[in-house]
Parts: C-alpha cells; sequence; structure tokens
C-alpha cells in the first residue's frame, strides 16, 4: 500500500530528525540489511547439491539422502529469505512516487 503525501512528508521528516539527533545509530542501522550476493549464490549452491545428493543417494543410502534433504531445505529456506531481503530493499531504495509497471505484481508481498 502506498503512501499518500501527508503521510509521505512526515517519514521525511522523522527519517531526517533520526539522521540529525544520533547519525552514528542511523549509520549502523543502515549497514545491517546487506546481504551479500555469495550468500544467495551459495544457497542455489545448497539447494542443487542437495537434491543431486537425495536423487543419487536414495535408494543406496538412507541415511546421506536425509541429510542432503535436510542440506536441501535449509538452502531453500535462505535462498527464500534472501530474496524477500532484496526484493524489500529494491521497494525501499526506488524513488518516492515512481510505480511499477502495468502487470508488475511483488512476487513477495503478502496482503
Amino acid at each position: 500500500m502506498a503512501l499518500d503525501d501527508h503521510e509521505q512528508k512526515i517519514l521525511a521528516e522523522i527519517e531526517r530528525q533520526f539522521y540529525e539527533e544520533d547519525p552514528e545509530l542511523a549509520r549502523a542501522v543502515r549497514q545491517i540489511a546487506k546481504p551479500s550476493r555469495v550468500g544467495v549464490r551459495l544457497a542455489m549452491l545448497g539447494v542443487v547439491a542437495g537434491l543431486a545428493i537425495v536423487i543419487g543417494f536414495f535408494t543406496s543410502n538412507t541415511v546421506v539422502a536425509f541429510f542432503g534433504f535436510v542440506l536441501l531445505v535449509g538452502s531453500a529456506a535462505a535462498l527464500v529469505t534472501g530474496l524477500r531481503s532484496r526484493a524489500w530493499r529494491a521497494t525501499d531504495s526506488e524513488p518516492q512516487g515512481e510505480e511499477h509497471g502495468p502487470g508488475w505484481q511483488d512476487p513477495f508481498r503478502r496482503d
């Protein structure tokens, strides 16, 4: 849900006051949500490796296949988390008032 002009002005004022009152905290908060691209790539590699282990060892060694499944599920969760944080950051970094093109829908948004 988009903010109207009055709400955007209030939010901008709160943000300005936050940066003026405690610039060190503002700098620290800004650096918190910076997941690296390595994390997403590593999660994708984990999904592929986990799936390969499950397929390769399912009939011969179910214990190894189980650990492959655990790797697959954990990597998939990390991948979804990384992609959601990227989508969240992308929407926050857009200029105010700019809308997406027609037909665009955020796949991670819950209404």
